[in-house]
C-alpha cells in the first residue's frame, strides 16, 4: 500500500496503489467519475479548437464538456487575439450560443435568443432591451461583461482551463509543445474530421492508444509487414511471426518492407504518414545505401525526409527542416498532451485525436488528419466533423480496428472478479503514469507538483513507470 500523501487534501476512490496494477472501478464507478468531473476537469487544459476554424477576426466556436461551455473566439492577430467566454447570457444564463456552433460576431455580436440582450466579440454588453426596467447597479458595464475563461494557444490550437490559478498551458505541458510547433504544427490544416461516441470510459479510449504492444494482434497487417520490428521491441513470445534480425533478408528487400510499412501507416491513417510521402518515398527504393541494414535503414529514412522536405517546399508547403528537427526536436510515434489530446507525428503531417467524457462508460471521440497546403491547392476548411457510429466502414481500417477492442474492454471490466489491470512496467508504463497524475489532481496536489508529474508524461508512449513525486 502506497503511503499518504501529506499534501493530498481529498481522499480518492480506487486509488492507484500499486503502479502496476489500476483498479477496474474507477472506469465505471460513478464515484470516480464524479471526482473527475469536480477536481479534474476543471482545473486541466483543454483543447478547445483547432485555430483554422477562427481564422478571421470575429470567427468564433463553442467548446463544451461535463455541462461547461465556452466560446473562443478571433479578435485579432496572434496569441493575444483569442479570446474565451463562459457561454451563458449575464440576463438570466441562456447560453447565448448553441452546442457545436459557430459564425462570425465581427458585426452581429452575440445575441441572446432569449431577451435579445448582445455582446460584442470582446465581451462587452452592447444592447439590453427595456433597459428601464432594470435599476443601475444590476446594469453596471463590467458586471454585464461576459465573464472571461482563460485562453492559451499553441500548436495550432486554443486550450482552455476554467480555473484560474492553475499554472500556465506551457508550464504544464512542457518542452513537448515547443517542439511540435517547430514541426509545423501551427501550420497543419484538417483534411478530414470524424467523430463518433464509443460505449467506454474516457480513459480507457485513451490508453488504447499509450502502447503498441497491441499492435500484433490488433493491428495483425502492420505486424506482418515488419515483423522483425515488432517482435525485437516487444520479444519473441509475440506469437513467433518473423525474426528480429533475418539473415535471408537484404538491404532492398527491407527498405521495401519499410515503404509498404509506410503504405499501411496511411491507408490506416492517413496523416499519420502521408500519401504525399509515400508517393515521394515511392521514387527512392533503389538509392544506394550500406550493405548493412542496420545502417541502411535509418540512412533510407534520412533520404526520404529530406526529400519530403525538399519537395513539398518547393510546390509551396511551409514545411521544417526533418531531419535536424530529429536531432534537436525530436518527438515519438505518438504524443499525449494531458488529458485528452494526442497526436501521431510521423513526418510532415500528422492524426490527432480528442476525447471527452460523455458519462461513466460513454466518450466522444474525435479524430483529424492534418497536413500542410500550398496555396495553389485552394483548400477548403473542414468545420464541423463527420458523426459516424463506431462501427462504421467509412473509418480508417487502423482506428476501426481498436474500436473493435475498446467497447468490449469496458465490458469485460465488469466481470466479477476482475478487480484490477495488471500492466507491464517496460511498456505499459503510460497508462500507470496516467491514472497517477489523475490521482495527483483527485487528491488536490499543488499544481507546481502536478505541471512537473504532467510533464513526464510526454515521450512516454511504450514507456516505463515514472517516480511521479506523489
Amino acid at each position: 500500500m502506497a503511503e499518504a500523501d501529506p499534501a493530498a487534501r481529498f481522499d480518492v476512490p480506487h486509488l492507484v496503489t500499486n503502479p502496476e496494477r489500476i483498479p477496474a472501478a474507477r472506469y465505471y464507478d460513478e464515484t470516480f467519475y464524479r471526482a473527475e468531473t469536480e477536481r479534474l476537469w476543471p482545473h486541466v487544459w483543454q483543447m478547445a479548437t483547432r485555430l483554422e476554424l477562427i481564422p478571421n477576426v470575429g470567427d468564433w466556436i463553442e467548446y463544451s464538456n461535463l455541462g461547461q461551455s465556452v466560446i473562443v473566439v478571433r479578435t485579432g492577430e496572434g496569441s493575444e487575439g483569442v479570446k474565451a467566454y463562459h457561454n451563458a447570457c449575464r440576463h438570466r444564463g441562456v447560453p447565448i450560443a448553441e452546442p457545436g456552433g459557430q459564425g462570425n460576431c465581427k458585426s452581429a455580436g452575440f445575441i441572446c435568443p432569449f431577451h435579445g440582450w448582445r455582446w460584442n466579440m470582446e465581451g462587452d454588453n452592447t444592447f439590453v432591451y427595456g433597459k428601464h426596467f432594470f435599476s443601475d447597479e444590476q446594469l453596471d458595464a463590467a458586471d454585464l461583461a461576459l465573464r472571461p475563461c482563460r485562453v492559451e494557444t499553441a500548436i495550432g490550437c486554443a486550450f482552455v482551463n476554467f480555473d484560474d490559478a492553475a499554472p500556465s498551458l506551457r508550464e504544464s505541458l512542457g518542452p513537448v509543445l515547443e517542439a511540435l510547433e517547430m514541426r509545423g504544427f501551427d501550420d497543419l490544416k484538417a483534411e478530414w474530421w470524424y467523430a463518433t461516441k464509443l460505449p467506454a470510459n474516457w480513459k480507457i479510449a485513451m490508453e488504447a492508444f499509450m502502447e503498441g504492444y497491441h499492435v500484433m494482434k490488433t493491428h495483425p497487417q502492420l505486424q506482418h509487414k515488419l515483423p522483425q520490428l515488432y517482435n525485437t521491441m516487444y520479444g519473441m513470445d509475440t506469437g513467433g511471426i518473423g525474426l528480429p534480425i533475418n539473415p535471408g533478408l537484404t538491404v532492398r528487400e527491407n527498405v521495401q518492407a519499410q515503404f509498404e510499412h509506410m503504405k499501411l501507416l496511411n491507408e490506416g491513417m492517413a496523416g499519420m504518414v502521408h500519401a504525399k510521402e509515400v508517393e515521394i518515398a515511392s521514387h527512392l527504393l533503389d538509392v544506394e545505401l550500406p550493405e548493412d541494414p542496420a545502417q541502411a535503414i535509418p540512412m533510407w529514412y534520412g533520404i526520404v525526409q529530406h526529400q519530403v522536405v525538399e519537395q513539398l517546399r518547393a510546390r509551396g508547403e511551409d514545411i521544417p527542416d526533418l531531419n535536424t528537427l530529429a536531432q534537436t526536436h525530436p518527438v515519438q510515434a505518438v504524443e499525449f498532451l494531458f488529458p485528452h489530446y494526442f497526436l501521431l507525428p510521423t513526418m510532415s503531417s500528422a492524426s490527432a485525436y480528442r476525447i471527452r467524457p460523455l458519462g461513466p462508460e460513454e466518450c466522444l471521440f474525435e479524430l483529424w488528419s492534418l497536413t500542410h497546403f500550398a496555396p495553389e491547392d485552394n483548400h477548403q476548411r473542414v468545420t464541423e466533423p463527420t458523426l459516424l457510429p463506431y462501427d462504421s466502414e467509412e473509418f480508417p481500417p487502423i482506428p476501426r480496428q481498436d474500436y473493435g477492442n475498446i467497447p468490449i474492454q469496458q465490458q469485460g471490466l465488469h466481470a466479477q472478479g476482475f478487480d484490477y489491470m495488471r500492466l507491464g512496467r517496460g511498456v505499459e508504463g503510460l497508462i500507470s503514469n496516467y491514472n497517477r497524475v489523475i490521482d495527483g489532481h483527485l487528491k488536490g496536489i499543488d499544481g507546481e507538483r502536478l505541471s512537473a508529474a504532467t510533464r513526464k508524461l510526454q515521450h512516454n508512449f511504450d514507456g516505463q513507470i515514472e517516480d511521479l513525486g506523489f
